[in-house]
């Protein structure tokens, strides 16, 4: 057995035999109240499964992806398409199947389109960021029939500040060279809340593990990022409840790694001179990336974000009898994400968004206690350009829902329906537009055992419409002569506009434990696909370039979670802390096929060692092979990371200076993610030695 091996089965052992060992001892359940749940629950009120990740435990986990940023949390993975972009994969669901949220309103950019759209928002200001696992189609609609991620960052204050603060931070990560300097004011005057920030990054090509990177370098060309981003906002404060609006913008131009684009564009800036002109040969330490001229270079594939986006908020208390609550959200955003390849413009993805969601919250009836709501958006996108291959089109939401929950003895109770209607209408006819009707369900229970021990069941009938990419891909172009390919995938991309409705049968089974100083939980669950739609590889290839064709056939996930927290001890006023997590997920299409881009058993474990003022982690995180990696598909090898780092806060008077330390992947490990669909050109970053500092003033 190989030592890699060993440290994994390692890991996943003391994970199962620190479950058993611990399980008179645990942590306190956490208090955190969700924001994504509309009833005002913590995360042990509901049988939603969530996690979040809030505080120190957001900063040590923040990236400059949300997928890489949630991918510590067990069930969750980091599906990359290169440095620039993490999307969240959530028990193997990704894409359109996941929500990306800022705020409780949908992002509402291009992420859910296409795996190389990053998801415009910025992980680097949440607040706090919030992760449920398994549908949530009752809350949010289709889009979130594999689960939802919702960023709060506070840009609309909820409350008025207890006092006028600023807060500045500036990062240095080492495997891109990249250095990111953020600052967040916040203060009040007159009953007015009022919030800024803003945020500047700058990287360079990524290193990854020695001979790992382009043409066998310890780098990875053309994945270098600038992003800008930042928002005002404000909220006026009165007796019952509170009006704010703010206004955010995003900037952003990343690049794809060299030779994920192949065909033509791979192959000119190989014979155009990349080690003429490259690292090799100018000295990848000493000249550094940007003297490389990657970006100058034809055939570079990058991708530049614009948004602009609205907010404006509502919240009202006891509006009238019998209504405890009312929320109200509209966003209006402009997005536009244009591919670049060398000095040319490829394609531009345009999304125009009007998006509302009011719910109340009606007081209880007995025992009953619930909120019901309307969701309204209406979207014209647009993909323009010689490489086009989706028509512009119209899309007009509407939802309805309504969740209520109640008590009984040690049982906690929860139902709720949701019937949204999807209308897609391609401009000027070029295909038929689509009319979806679908209805969502659930019930769930919490069975209080004794004061630490809970349980949880939960099953659900979720669906979701196609989107557009998965109905109107080339759908126009009949002949192979005449398919466009996606430059940014590599790849030729085959829509069917006959897709019906996917539908999901989803149960979900969980135990919770806590104590004093543990927590433990653990969860299996199956889901049980009609018409699952498949971005399936067909393997053909044609001028360099695979053929994938969108199908519709059953398909069942099953998968299993396990975390734990547990607090060993305590030395010089410091606790020594053991934290624990596993997770595994198969999922098979009715035809046999496995289905592609699933992550494999995976695990981690953290032995930590903090007080007030200091805290120290080491860890380790391991995948095992994927050998079920899908038709056509590539399996991936077994990998392992270890991770080490510290933090210092020291007080300046009445402001704090945060110092942290950390060294990312320390021996330097050839990574590649099943979930990557890059994951043959572009491996996750080598060894990186990173430094954060931040103060509040």
């Amino acid at each position: 057995m190989s030592v890699k091996r060993t440290l994994y089965t390692g890991v996943l052992w003391v994970s199962i035999a620190a479950a058993a060992e611990t399980a008179e001892e645990a942590t306190g359940p956490l208090e955190h109240v969700l924001v994504t749940i509309p009833l005002h629950k913590s995360t042990m009120e509901t049988a939603f499964p969530v996690d979040t990740l809030t505080g120190a435990g957001l900063a040590r986990e923040t990236s400059a992806t949300l997928g890489e940023t949630i991918a510590s949390l067990p069930g969750v993975h980091n599906a990359s398409f290169g440095p620039g972009v993490g999307q969240p994969v959530i028990r193997g669901l990704s894409g359109p199947r996941v929500t990306s949220l800022q705020n409780g309103m949908r992002s509402a950019d291009a992420s859910a389109i296409s795996a190389d759209h990053s998801v415009a928002v910025e992980p680097m200001l949440a607040d706090s960021i919030e992760v449920l696992r398994g549908p949530a189609t009752l809350l949010y609609g289709g889009g979130a029939i594999g689960g939802v991620v919702n960023v709060v960052d506070g840009r609309i204050p909820t409350a008025l500040p207890a006092e006028a603060t600023v807060d500045l931070g500036w990062r240095y990560t080492g495997a891109s060279h990249g250095q990111t300097g953020v600052i967040r004011a916040e203060g009040e005057i007159d009953n007015v809340a009022v919030h800024f920030d803003a945020i500047n990054r700058d990287t360079d090509d990524v290193d990854v593990a020695d001979g790992a990177g382009t043409d066998g370098t310890n780098y990875l060309g053309n994945t270098s990022t600038r992003t800008q981003s930042g928002s005002l906002g404000g909220s006026y404060h009165f007796t019952n409840g509170f009006i704010g609006a703010a206004v955010s913008w995003l900037d952003s131009n990343y690049g794809l790694p060299e030779g994920s684009h192949g065909g033509e564009h791979g192959e000119s800036h190989k014979e155009e001179g990349h080690k003429e002109e490259g690292h090799e040969e100018e000295g990848h330490e000493e000249e550094g990336h940007e003297e490389a001229g990657h970006e100058e270079e034809h055939g570079d594939v990058r991708l530049a974000v614009d948004q602009l986006r609205y907010d404006v908020v509502m919240h009202l208390h006891q509006p009238m009898n019998g209504i405890e609550l009312f929320r109200g959200f509209v966003s209006l955003t402009d997005y536009e994400h244009t591919e670049l390849e060398g000095d040319e413009i490829g394609t531009v993805y345009s999304s125009d968004s009007l998006e509302g969601r009011f719910e109340l919250l009606h007081a209880p009836i007995g025992d009953i206690h619930g909120v019901m709501g309307v969701q309204v958006s209406d979207t014209n996108f647009s993909a323009l350009g010689d490489e086009a291959f989706i028509p512009e089109t119209d899309t007009r939401r509407l939802g309805l829902f309504v969740l209520e929950d109640w008590h009984a003895g040690d049982w906690q109770w929860e139902a709720g329906l949701r019937w949204d209607q999807d209308h897609i209408d391609p401009v000027g006819g070029v295909a038929p537009s689509r009319r979806f009707n679908a209805l969502s369900a659930s019930m769930g229970a919490i069975y209080e055992i004794s004061a630490d021990w809970h349980v949880s069941a939960s099953v659900s009938r979720s669906e979701r419409a196609p989107s557009t990419e998965e109905l109107y891909s080339n759908v126009g172009n009949l002949t192979p002569d005449s398919w466009v390919m996606h430059a940014a995938t590599a790849a030729i991309e085959l829509g069917n506009s006959r897709l019906d409705t996917e539908r999901g049968i989803n149960a979900d089974l969980g135990l919770r434990w806590h104590s004093d100083n543990a927590e433990a939980s653990v969860a299996v669950y199956s889901n049980d696909f009609s018409n699952y739609i498949n971005l399936a590889n067909t393997g053909l290839i044609i001028d360099d370039a695979p053929v994938r064709r969108y199908t519709q056939d059953g398909a069942k996930f099953v998968g299993a979670e396990f975390d734990a927290k547990v607090t060993l001890g305590a030395l010089n006023s410091r606790d020594i802390g053991l934290d624990l997590g596993a997770d595994v997920v198969r999922g098979e299409l009715d035809s046999g096929d496995d289905i592609p881009r699933l992550p494999p058993l995976s695990g981690s474990i953290a032995l930590t060692f903090g007080g007030e003022m200091d805290y120290y982690f080491t860890r380790v995180t391991a995948g095992s092979k994927q050998d079920r990696p899908g038709a056509n598909e590539e399996p991936t090898n077994s990998w392992w990371r270890l991770d080490i780092g510290g933090e210092w806060r020291v007080m300046m008077g009445a402001n704090a200076v945060d110092l942290a330390l950390s060294l990312r992947n320390a021996t330097n490990e050839e990574i590649r993610l099943s979930t990557s669909w890059l994951r043959e050109y572009a491996p996750e970053p080598g060894r990186s030695l990173n430094l954060s500092f931040s103060l509040s003033l």
